[in-house]
């Protein structure tokens, strides 16, 4: 299939701004927004590459920048997440009269393994020489990573909290799709925000308290996810470890130590924010053992 060209001196990005702008305007989450238009850039990056006008892009077009996802080395989940973001682009403009039909709908997408995932988490020695590299570093890093492995927040929901969230041992995070959600926090946990932020909790009681981001860069602007996963790389490096380190690998790591400690899987499920608790099962690298089968336990019963 032949591409339709775009003129050269013209993005796909600046030639259908008010749809991109709409589209993403039509969520009301923060990091829902944020997040689809991570993907729909790396899509916009592929047309752009291809010579393709977005509304002239049909299904093979598609199918072709899946391919060539997988090649780049996008996981499946990462990959259907990719695809999801770009559907919900084309049906959008679907809705608002700009094309005739969704050219992502007959994709097929990867097959993922519900019961498996790839990311290695660390050891609680790991974990804990990878906190004590990040104390020495700085208190912004400290506070990260202490909160990223105490309590298993996604990046996204720790750098949009706020500083008015942040209450004597708890933190008010917003989960996908914008739902409230209280984070229950361990006292070394809340020391090392307040050690961050230069506060003492007193501050919102007196009502003098300017809000912002939790996270914040020097100047005040809000803490980029791209810089606090270098961060995190450093001082992985810092801290000798041979695995790769990133905010995702810390909320594994938190989960797996979760069910080691025998954390319920279903309290651990509400702990992370799952909705299908096949996704916190990927977790539990113990699952398969034999002596933990049912079976010794009921047939216990009648031994």
């Amino acid at each position: 299939m032949d591409p339709t060209p775009t003129p050269a001196d013209i993005t796909n990005a600046e030639r259908h701004a008010q749809l991109l702008g709409a589209w993403l305007a039509s969520y009301g989450s923060e990091n829902t927004r944020a997040a689809y238009r991570r993907d729909a850039q790396i899509f916009l990056t592929y047309l752009e590459a291809t010579g393709l006008d977005l509304l002239a892009v049909r299904r093979a077009h598609v199918d072709v920048f899946a391919r060539t996802r997988q090649a780049a080395g996008d996981a499946p989940t990462t990959l259907n997440r990719r695809l999801a973001a770009v559907s919900a682009l084309y049906t959008y403009a679907l809705d608002e009269g700009g094309l005739q039909l969704n050219p992502v709908v007959r994709v097929r997408r990867a097959t993922v393994d519900a019961d498996h995932s790839i990311t290695a988490a660390l050891t609680r020695r790991e974990a804990e020489d990878l906190l004590a590299a990040a104390r020495s570093h700085s208190p912004r890093a400290h506070a990260l990573v202490d909160l990223l492995l105490s309590t298993g927040v996604r990046i996204s929901e720790a750098l949009t909290a706020q500083l008015s969230a942040l209450s004597a041992d708890r933190l008010v995070i917003s989960r996908k799709g914008g739902k409230p959600a209280v984070i229950p926090l361990p006292e070394h946990t809340v020391a090392a925000l307040r050690a961050m932020t230069g506060t003492t909790g007193t501050e919102l009681t007196r009502g003098d308290e300017a809000d912002r981001r939790l996270f914040a860069t020097n100047s005040g602007s809000p803490w980029a996810r791209t810089d606090a996963a270098k961060l995190l790389t450093r001082l992985a490096l810092k801290a000798g470890l041979d695995k790769r380190v990133s905010p995702h690998v810390l909320r594994h790591t938190h989960a797996t130590l979760a069910l080691g400690l025998g954390i319920p899987l279903h309290h651990l499920q509400d702990s992370l924010g799952h909705t299908d608790p096949r996704t916190t099962r990927r977790y539990d690298h113990t699952r398969h053992r034999l002596e933990h089968s049912s079976a010794y336990r009921v047939g216990a019963l009648f031994g």
